[in-house]
């Protein structure tokens, strides 16, 4: 396979396929200034800026991304910001501000900035940064001075080095990783090789192999095809390609689905959600991802293809077996996810309770919807094995009058034997079974309270 780093066109032959673009950069190339700290996605100090078709560049977390997805793309790392004897601006203003203590984090955070410069627009802010190195841990200065280079290098977008034109990409980039480019060629794949992984960012795959040691040696990368990376409308449906990434997400739907998209800024950080897929957080099965709480009120269907052809439809409720069990046979895969539009404009409520406010996993999550026929929806993750609609708790709070003000709240006091009934939670690390079970029942009158009061605490973002 080839691809650029740094603008050096760079060949690569013979390596597994689950080496991870950092494992290569640091035993392969000298290219030390891209750490390992967490090799999990949580702490930044991989990151770098790798190209796509426009070429523009993005933020990535080079722990979690497979060598061979980097087939003709442009890579930079800190060695390759300077230009010209001449430090890019965000390194010059990090020296200003004294922005650097210990170091280890620095390249990290300078290369979250550089992308955020060059994504800046009139009007960006603190927010903007923030959100820009949400994923970045610093143990040392504090975030005001890394913060502060950042808004001083902002109002002026600097350009980067440009990316070279992606040459024509090989069907396997390296032995065990292929990368086709359309359905037809996936399924001709998933025949020859059943046993072969599913991937598109990887932020929960390739934990398997970083975390578990485990090897993946059959890996079938989903992100060129374009029939699963689209988001489009047709009459009344939404339909989001399984491949879609989190920042597609956010651009595409911003206006059709405001809640949703600022409910985004929850889940990961910025160099996670560049790479993190709707069709992963879905088929990973986790009882506490992300976004099915809002796909079951949203009563979501999913479209799944098949090796020998054609595609089958299924709910999304229906879609969860077991704790990370699927009906998911081999030689599927999720190609969509369909959602009606006009249940995308009802009054709707995404709560996520979690120690940190990025770039961490949820204790529970709660979505909750009034449904075109007036009708309360309610799911939750965290709850239970898998994300789970309350049908008792739905059932009970929609055969009473609950959208009067002057009733609403004892019937959600009256709800809270329901969600008993809908859900026995778990104790684990991240809470115990009497905080997640007292948590729902806050949410749902949180959500209750905005919904039929429209006295909703919002929480900011940032500080």
């Amino acid at each position: 396979m080839r691809f650029w780093l740094n603008g050096k066109q760079t060949d690569v032959d013979g390596v597994a396929a689950d080496i991870t673009l950092l494992q290569h950069l640091r035993e392969s190339r000298s290219s030390l200034g891209t750490k390992e700290g967490c090799a999990s996605g949580d702490c930044g100090a991989c990151t770098l800026l790798v190209s796509d078709d426009d070429g523009s560049y993005r933020s990535v977390n080079s722990c979690l991304m497979p060598l061979a997805s980097v087939q003709g793309r442009q890579v930079l790392t800190v060695e390759g910001l300077a230009q010209a004897g001449e430090l890019h601006p965000i390194q010059q203003a990090m020296i200003d501000t004294h922005a650097s203590q210990c170091g280890f984090c620095t390249p990290g955070f300078a290369m979250s900035l550089a992308g955020a410069n060059q994504h800046a627009v009139e009007g960006d802010g603190r927010a903007h940064i923030l959100d820009a190195i949400s994923g970045n841990l610093c143990r040392c200065t504090g975030y005001k001075p890394i913060v502060e280079a950042g808004l001083q290098v902002l109002p002026k977008p600097n350009p980067l080095p440009p990316a070279p034109a992606c040459e024509t990409r090989t069907a396997q980039p390296l032995p065990g990783y292929w990368q086709p480019t359309s359905e037809t060629e996936l399924r001709g794949l998933l025949e020859q090789y059943p046993d072969a992984r599913l991937i598109a960012g990887g932020t929960d795959l390739m934990l398997e192999g970083t975390q578990q040691y485990r090897e993946l040696r059959q890996l079938i990368d989903l992100s060129h095809i374009k029939s699963l990376t689209r988001i489009d409308s047709a009459g009344d449906t939404l339909c989001i390609g399984a491949a879609a990434t989190y920042s597609a997400q956010e651009k595409a739907l911003s206006a059709l689905a405001p809640a949703y998209v600022s409910f985004l800024l929850r889940l990961g950080s910025r160099q996670i959600r560049n790479r993190g897929t709707l069709g992963g957080n879905i088929c990973n099965a986790s009882p506490i991802a992300d976004t099915p709480p809002w796909l079951l009120v949203q009563e979501a269907e999913l479209i799944i293809g098949k090796a020998g052809g054609g595609f089958r439809y299924e709910r999304l409720e229906d879609f969860y077996v077991d704790y990370k069990k699927t009906t998911l046979a081999a030689g599927e895969y999720l190609a969509d996810v369909r959602l009606s539009r006009a249940r995308l404009k009802c009054p709707a409520k995404l709560y996520k309770v979690s120690k940190r406010f990025e770039d961490d996993i949820s204790a529970v999550c709660g979505a909750f919807l009034i449904n075109p026929n007036g009708q309360l929806r309610i799911a939750f993750g965290g709850m239970a094995a898998v994300p789970k609609r309350a049908r008792a708790t739905e059932a009970f709070i929609n055969k009473q009058d609950w959208r009067n003000p002057e009733k609403w709240s004892a019937i959600i006091d009256q709800a809270a034997q329901y969600l008993a009934q809908d859900f026995t939670p778990m104790t684990d690390v991240r809470a115990s079974s009497e905080y997640r079970a007292a948590m729902a029942h806050s949410l749902l009158r949180k959500a209750c309270r905005a919904l039929v009061v429209g006295d909703d605490v919002e929480v900011g973002i940032y500080a």
